[in-house]
């Protein structure tokens, strides 16, 4: 196991080129058909016993990872505190809606894009609708979220890298922190004090959960990572989005970067969409869980914790999203 994961360790060093990756680590030089087959063997029967993934959604995870550390300028975001001694192989990963903050974080960071004239209303309303949707319904559907995923990349493409930096820390700032659930905060404080790594594993584009990592003193952030040249978005994404599977993906090449145990690791969040996340750690917790997920917890015997208060799901949920309804609707009927 050991040697498994010093070879996985190595991989996601070089930033899942992987044919780089086969030819020089894996492999003594052999013959190129040879070297490419053995070598891919050896890593996937690894990445298999180790994750529980094949080779190919591995490497989409090492993507995501090194677009994430890309986008930061570094690996931390934050470093650990010296005088902790540090638990080297255990780490918290924490989703960020519902979990961290309350409601959607990208609503809130596409309504602070338009204010700042980065968006416009007509670039908003069909991010709003299927946020809305999915907000009503309590459920996502992957065409949304595939279609959803080409309109934000359609939306950024040509926009400014720091423009869009900048905002977010803003937003983080003056939105999000007023809405984050000071109990989870304490659970990541928690972590830390213990010497563990904290992350944010969310969907959302990483550039929003760096800026919350940076904010709350957390290791770092993992998030939909755009492709970035000279400075502007290319409409292009780096790796998988970070939703169900992508989020297991993207936490294995974390792992294998930080040769985490990840038995010795915990989980976070309130969807059923992340069980494969929560399935893949040690201690899986379900915090404010949607149904789906507080049944599947209670049948398992994971803890579950709720901090979510009528008064202010009702101020913070659901008066928003209908005043978004009634801004889509009035968008529509205006083309």
């Amino acid at each position: 196991m050991s040697d498994q994961r010093e070879i996985l360790a190595q991989w996601s060093q070089s930033q899942g080129n992987l044919r780089r990756f086969l030819e020089e680590r894996v492999m003594p030089p052999l013959d190129d058909d040879a070297q490419r087959t053995a070598g891919r063997a050896a890593a996937a029967a690894a990445v298999e016993e180790t994750f529980g993934i094949n080779i190919d959604d591995f490497a989409l995870g090492v993507d995501s990872v090194g677009g994430a550390f890309e986008t930061a300028g570094r690996q931390k975001i934050t470093p650990p505190d010296p005088e902790i001694p540090q638990d080297t192989e255990a780490a918290a990963f924490f989703d960020v809606d519902n979990t961290l903050i309350q409601g959607s974080s990208l609503i809130l960071l596409a309504q602070g894009l338009f204010k700042k004239r980065f968006i416009t209303l007509s670039e908003l309303a069909p991010a709003l609708h299927k946020q809305i949707r999915y907000r009503v319904s309590g459920s996502e559907n992957a065409d949304d979220i595939a279609e959803g995923r080409e309109q934000a990349l359609a939306v950024v493409k040509g926009k400014s890298v720091a423009e869009l930096k900048q905002a977010c820390r803003e937003i983080v700032d003056n939105r999000m922190l007023e809405k984050s659930y000071a109990d989870t905060i304490e659970l990541a404080a928690m972590h830390l004090a213990a010497g563990q790594q904290v992350w944010l594993v969310s969907a959302t584009p990483v550039q929003i959960g760096q800026a919350l990592a940076e904010t709350l003193g957390f290791t770092g952030a993992l998030g939909t990572v755009a492709e970035e040249k000279d400075g502007k978005f290319t409409g292009r994404l780096v790796g998988d989005i970070l939703h169900g599977p992508g989020k297991k993906h993207a936490v294995a090449a974390l792992a294998a970067l930080q040769q985490l145990d990840l038995s010795k690791c915990t989980a976070y969040s309130d969807s059923i969409n992340d069980l494969p996340m929560l399935e893949m750690v040690g201690s899986p917790v379900a915090i404010n869980p949607d149904r789906a997920l507080r049944k599947h917890a209670k049948a398992q015997g994971w803890a579950v914790r709720d901090y979510r208060s009528v008064r202010r799901v009702v101020r913070a949920g659901v008066v928003p999203a209908v005043l978004a309804v009634a801004g889509v609707w009035w968008w529509r009927r205006r083309g």
